[in-house]
């Protein structure tokens, strides 16, 4: 794409203010001894998530006719961006804001009716997003879990795996292939999205399994044996829910890398505090270029990466493709942050290790954006393949 000849308006600085402080006053409420006890009892943060949603910004994008605030994309990148850099976490329920796009974008008006407004409000939760599996993990398009039509019903049979928040959402986003592979003349094609109702689903055929890992995301497995779901349980045309996925893509990128330069503007203001107090050999460890350097460069890297997130977010909102920008924004950001959090660790030394710092947690938490939702080697084969005409490496 040529960014030469697109008339972009950038904001530079602390936009959206009032929404900024807005968010500081709320995760002021949740300090690192709130996350420190979740993560001790394995807990889902939902006070922290009610409060969220009781101040509108889980419905940050929805659109006001359907309940929620109507909020740009920009605008729900603040909100993550400032809750990771007041040292919180949105991992628990950023899916609320942007997994419910599918059902905006693609679902019919009865859908929208019936879910939106309740999504808005918090009374419904759609926090799961079924789609990584076991065997295919970024081979999307090769996904085993098969639903069949039957009737007025659709039969799900399958597994999936990293499924976040299955057990504490209500509804689960599903892709599952509904023509199999050797009958398409695209592996793209004969996909399709379906929103399941877990509640009802749960016992007869759905079974949810706590998946223990690193950080505290209250990931699942979710197995799929014979389940049952009403034929209105689709979203969109059969057959095209790959391209439903993928539209929300970008908006996703975006927002998660918000919340790595939220993580990494935490590091950074945590290091500089205290390498500034620490002292030893009667000198603050601060004054040691040894110590400033690796600040300073993440810190220069956020920068950098958050200038990319806001083109991104401002061609997303332009209507134009953004996907260059969404996905070298994700790139940098997610080094940004982890740059920023090795500093932060290393400077900390022995005191990086205390759980009572949230350095450590913080830490854990923030190497996840080099994985997910896309890893690093994905974004620079995008890179290679989409920006510089290189040969697809896969």
């Amino acid at each position: 794409m040529d960014h030469e000849t697109t008339a972009l308006q950038i904001e530079v600085g602390q936009d959206y203010p009032e929404i900024r402080e807005s968010v500081r006053r709320v995760c002021a409420d949740f300090p690192g001894a709130y996350w420190r006890k979740l993560e001790e009892q394995e807990a889902y943060p939902t006070a922290f998530v009610r409060a969220l949603t009781e101040a509108g910004y889980l419905g940050a994008l929805i659109p006001e006719n359907y309940g929620g605030s109507g909020m740009p994309l920009r605008a729900a990148a603040v909100i993550l961006e400032e809750i990771h850099a007041s040292g919180c976490n949105a991992g628990a329920c950023h899916a609320q804001m942007y997994t419910m796009g599918t059902v905006l974008r693609h679902g019919s008006e009865a859908q929208k009716q019936r879910y939106l407004p309740q999504i808005a409000s918090g009374e419904l939760r759609l926090q799961a997003f079924g789609v990584t599996e076991p065997t295919t993990g970024s081979d999307t398009t090769r996904l085993k879990t098969r639903a069949v039509r039957d009737g007025d019903s659709y039969v799900v049979n399958g597994q999936k795996v990293w499924t976040s928040r299955a057990l504490h959402s209500d509804l689960l986003l599903l892709l599952a292939r509904t023509t199999p592979l050797d009958e398409v003349k695209k592996k793209s094609e004969g996909l399709s999205v379906f929103l399941v109702d877990i509640r009802n689903a749960r016992g007869k055929g759905l079974d949810i399994r706590p998946l223990k890992a690193m950080i505290n995301h209250n990931a699942t497995e979710v197995f799929f044996d014979n389940l049952r779901i009403p034929a209105d349980s689709l979203i969109g045309q059969e057959g095209r829910g790959f391209k439903y996925i993928l539209d929300g893509m970008n908006a996703e990128r975006i927002l998660v890398s918000a919340e790595a330069i939220g993580d990494a503007r935490w590091f950074t203001k945590t290091s500089a505090a205290y390498v500034n107090e620490r002292r030893v050999f009667d000198r603050p460890i601060g004054q040691n270029q040894g110590v400033q350097f690796p600040i300073a460069r993440a810190h220069a890297e956020t920068e950098a990466a958050d200038l990319v997130l806001r083109r991104a977010a401002a061609r997303f909102a332009a209507g134009l493709p953004c996907g260059d920008d969404a996905n070298m924004g994700k790139l940098l950001a997610s080094e940004a942050a982890w740059h920023a959090a090795e500093a932060c660790m290393q400077s900390h030394g022995g005191f990086g290790f205390a759980r009572e710092y949230d350095v450590e947690r913080k830490w854990r938490e923030t190497r996840l954006f080099q994985i997910a939702p896309i890893s690093t080697n994905m974004v620079l084969s995008y890179i290679a393949e989409h920006m510089l005409g290189l040969p697809r490496s896969y």
